[in-house]
């Protein structure tokens, strides 16, 4: 998939407004992830990030760059840009915002903006980053048209307090991307399938 046969998927009338991991009622806590799109041998690829296993939350987890909004940012696309320069230096300057999916709420009470840019300069996931290793363990990156298959998607229903709610999984190699990342994705994926 290119840059032009995403856009043209990507720009199409939105059904969906946000998601949740949880039935949330509210979500007070703003935060935004990046969804970083670069070209790779012609095809676009997103970035993906591994936390750190020592941290106190989501140790290990397949995750978009990003965290919480600090009060210095000037809105959630600057929340998701300066994460990503502080956990894998990534230079904001070559990122070209094609737009924002909408918010998920994530059981921890996060109400997260998936931001969506093109990173216009060629990138080297193996060279090019600079990674914070306080955060992050390692990067690598998915074949966007991996991720806008549905047949790539797993769900498993859980049920909390009675209430029953999707969990997806995405298999990727040796990796399983799960949780709110895969969440995410898969509110992506379920627009962009419909008209890809």
């Amino acid at each position: 998939m290119n840059e032009y046969d995403f856009l043209t998927a990507f720009n199409k009338p939105w059904s969906l407004v946000s998601a949740s991991d949880y039935p949330l009622l509210e979500a007070k806590r703003p935060a935004a992830v990046l969804i970083c799109l670069f070209l790779s041998g012609g095809k676009l690829h997103v970035l993906f990030t591994q936390r750190a296993s020592h941290l106190k939350h989501h140790a290990g987890q397949i995750s978009f760059p990003g965290g919480k909004a600090e009060k210095t940012d000037v809105d959630l696309v600057a929340t998701a840009y300066r994460e990503a320069q502080e956990e894998i230096g990534l230079d904001p300057q070559h990122l070209r915002l094609l737009g924002r999916l909408g918010v998920y709420r994530t059981v921890s009470r996060f109400a997260v903006l998936p931001v969506v840019s093109i990173y216009d300069k060629p990138l080297n996931v193996d060279t090019d980053l600079i990674i914070d290793e306080n955060e992050v363990a390692n990067v690598f990156s998915v074949p966007l048209a991996y991720l806008m298959e549905v047949e790539n998607y797993y769900i498993e229903t859980v049920i909390r307090n009675k209430t029953s709610f999707p969990v997806y999984f995405i298999p990727f190699e040796q990796r399983m991307i799960w949780g709110a990342t895969a969440g995410i994705l898969a509110q992506l994926q379920k627009h962009i399938g419909t008209h890809f």
